[in-house]
């Protein structure tokens, strides 16, 4: 029995094993079927798949939309960030009900936002279009359903670490004359790297896996607006199990790759946490 809360020893292990059977059945077997399936009638078929133009397009696209919604999603997440843990102003609390904002909306309603602002009959469709200028069913649609639906990532992981390392060493920097750019270079930066890391991460992971907002502002172009979810649906709605499922064990592939980096990163810091 645990002397702190009482609990008897058979109880956390029961808890633990309830924990583990629904992760496995949830989680880990939907995750072996996709291998297993993309591997159903050997490796060259799955390569061969991998290899084809469209497939090649969508992971051309789908790294693209990340390359470019991850950097934006940074930066602006860790302006958030230190704007709400390290200054009062009014309206700070509407500004993070706005970042927590994309996890309470659907992605689809969001892509149907911006199909609503940029699409033919849109908002501003007509103006756009008289100029030339493609969002919807484009790369710069894919782009802003992107930063949208993973915006608060980077935020979300940084906010509650500069909270709680409150403001006493910016001050003292600033005492001490150093300027804005320098109290953020040589104090908060070095203060936040492993939170901002995994932040990164998440939103890399989430952006490169999104379905929903992007099926909206797509089109569904195959090889010019397709991401790599996108592809597979296709794939599977044409009974291509073998291509859908190469691409899925792909994308989940790079999934584990990300996590994993995560985990690596949290560790190490954890070690820098304890060795200072």
């Amino acid at each position: 029995m645990n002397p702190a809360i009482g609990e008897p020893r058979w109880l956390r292990w029961l808890l633990c094993l309830l924990a583990l059977a629904v992760l496995g059945v949830v989680m880990l077997l939907p995750l072996a079927a996709v291998f297993t399936e993309a591997l159903r009638r050997g490796l060259p078929p799955a390569l061969a798949a991998l290899a084809d133009p469209d497939a090649l397009a969508a992971v051309r696209l789908t790294l693209l939309v990340a390359a470019v919604a991850v950097p934006v999603n940074t930066l602006g997440g860790i302006a958030a960030a230190w704007a709400i843990a390290k200054f009062e102003f009014r309206g700070k609390r509407l500004l993070v009900t706005l970042i927590d904002l994309p996890f309470s909306v659907s992605p689809v309603i969001s892509g149907l936002v911006w199909v609503l602002l940029f699409g033919a009959q849109g908002w501003f469709g007509p103006w756009l279009q008289a100029r030339g200028i493609e969002i919807v069913f484009a790369l710069p649609g894919l782009v802003l359903a992107t930063i949208f639906v993973t915006f608060p990532f980077v935020a979300r992981t940084l906010i509650p670490l500069m909270q709680a390392q409150g403001r006493a060493e910016e001050e003292a920097a600033a005492t001490l004359g150093a300027s804005g750019w320098q109290i953020f270079r040589r104090v908060t930066l070095p203060n936040i790297r492993w939170a901002l890391l995994s932040g990164v991460l998440l939103c890399n992971a989430r952006a490169m896996g999104e379905f929903g907002a992007v099926s909206v502002v797509s089109g569904h172009v195959r090889g010019e607006t397709n991401t790599m979810p996108l592809h597979v649906e296709i794939l599977y709605n044409e009974y291509q199990f073998v291509g859908a499922f190469a691409v899925a064990a792909l994308l989940a592939l790079l999934a584990l790759v990300t996590l994993g980096a995560k985990a690596l990163l949290e560790r190490l810091g954890g070690r820098r946490l304890a060795g200072a």
